[in-house]
């Protein structure tokens, strides 16, 4: 096959990719009762612990009265709990509860054991190129995220 062949079937497999983490996330967020932007906030708090409202409106692109919504709905799911910021007495803290801990053992966590096993077959030298690849594609997906949000905001 071509070089431009296996660039379009790359292509191709990472729409695939991309909906397959669609799929996954719709299925983790029923399984939890909660919506995606809901799942994301949560995300957010598993993976950076105790954070700012601010950082996860910065972390979802929501302002703040959307971001207080959404941990609103957390909360009353059980998923979060908030509490005073001890260096900063204006600021609350969003931390992840026992039963969000609990939905990341039984949903999360089986998904990275699996994603490790299955690269366990590259050798060093692969998982590099697999790394940058990874760290490439990111930083493409941002840049075209950029774009696209500039030409809807020279729409209106």
């Amino acid at each position: 096959m071509s070089k431009s062949g296996v660039i379009g079937e790359i292509a191709m497999e990472l729409r695939q990719l991309q909906q397959s983490f669609d799929a996954f996330d719709e299925a983790a967020a029923a399984r939890l009762g909660l919506n995606r932007t809901d799942l994301r906030c949560l995300d957010v708090v598993l993976g950076e612990g105790p954070v700012a409202a601010g950082r996860i409106s910065a972390a979802l692109k929501l302002s703040p009265a959307a971001t207080t919504t959404v941990i609103d709905r957390l909360e009353r799911a059980g998923m979060v709990s908030r509490s005073p910021d001890p260096g900063n007495r204006r600021r609350v803290l969003v931390a992840a509860t026992d039963a969000a801990r609990s939905a990341e053992a039984e949903i999360f966590v089986p998904v990275g054991r699996a994603g490790a096993e299955a690269l366990r077959v590259y050798g060093a030298d692969a998982l590099a190129v697999i790394l940058d690849f990874l760290r490439t594609a990111r930083r493409v997906q941002e840049e075209q995220a950029a774009r696209v949000r500039t030409l809807l905001e020279s729409r209106g």
